[in-house]
């Protein structure tokens, strides 16, 4: 596979409460098994975003790298620091240029993190997320291109959620960089980027978010916008753009972030079916809760024994 076009599903992020008995099987719940570990057996990658929250501790990334070692094809991605792309009140004012203030402790502490990571070889992107009120302006492109060269060292993936960006001159600027541009999935309120196919440098990147228009900016609970699961449909429609990207790219990054009960893993499993033409593994409790998964997939019973388990 080494050199050959290579595409990797999984799930943003894996610590869920409501995962617990939908996802997750008692030997997790009971930490038997860690969550990663078991995640690593149906994927090969996941998104950190805790990492957007608060800066990865380089001890436990060692241990999530030791977790999955096992599966010698699984990734990470990581999400850049909030500090780096969004308002400190993000919620009060809109992000832009003038209003992001990260500090040298923050640059300091999230390469900490990455390091951990890239020293083991299982750092496949930085990917540095910015809401929709970051509009492409002068100004705040002149902040992402210092950004950009900021954190030149790891492989980058720019997500922009407004339609400002979706021209040729901020793909130019991207290609140049050798900086990925990321595909989302979202839904399409006002000016915010629909989706796209594009590929900007030797890297692939997709986000599906979901599409619950009812609760993206209404609700009071921020885990609510993530309510939502794919159709076989809309999911069949992703496969073909997913194809197209990953035709140009070296490897290609899908990720499924409508994490609400395990929704991401269902299509996630559902997208790795579709793209690779045949019947994959699955968690058993997402199948129970989810039969329109079993279309796509067989149960996995010994993923959760920790007797089967390499580290345990």
């Amino acid at each position: 596979m080494e050199g050959a076009p290579q595409i990797r599903i999984g799930t943003a992020g894996w610590s869920y409460k409501d995962w617990a008995g939908v996802v997750y099987p008692p030997e997790v719940q009971r930490k038997k098994v860690h969550a990663l570990e078991y995640l690593a057996h149906f994927f090969d990658v996941v998104e950190i975003n805790t990492s957007f929250y608060g800066h990865i501790k380089p001890e436990l990334a060692k241990l999530w790298v030791r977790k999955v070692a096992f599966n010698s094809n699984f990734m990470f991605t990581a999400k850049l620091h909030q500090s780096f792309t969004h308002s400190p009140i993000a919620v009060m004012e809109p992000t832009s240029a003038a209003s992001i203030k990260p500090t040298d402790e923050d640059e300091a502490k999230t390469r900490e993190g990455l390091d951990a990571l890239a020293s083991e070889g299982k750092l496949g992107a930085l990917l540095i997320q910015f809401p929709v009120s970051f509009k492409n302006t002068n100004l705040n492109r002149e902040y992402l291109e210092r950004l950009l060269r900021q954190f030149i060292e790891y492989p980058r993936v720019v997500e922009v959620r407004h339609d400002s960006w979706n021209n040729e001159e901020t793909l130019a600027l991207f290609a140049r960089g050798d900086v990925a541009f990321c595909n989302i999935d979202q839904p399409t309120i006002g000016q915010s980027l629909a989706p796209t196919e594009h590929v900007t440098s030797t890297l692939g990147y997709v986000r599906l978010h979901g599409r619950n228009y009812k609760d993206w900016f209404n609700s009071d609970d921020r885990n609510d916008r993530y309510n939502y699961l794919y159709s076989e449909s809309e999911l069949g429609a992703w496969k073909e753009k997913i194809e197209n990207v990953a035709a140009k790219a070296q490897t290609t990054y899908v990720v499924t972030n409508n994490h609400y009960q395990g929704r991401a893993g269902v299509n996630a499993l559902e997208l790795k079916s579709m793209l690779e033409g045949k019947r994959v593994k699955a968690p058993p409790g997402l199948l129970e809760n989810y039969p329109e998964l079993k279309k796509f997939a067989d149960p996995d019973y010994g993923a959760g024994d920790p007797n089967l388990s390499l580290l345990a």
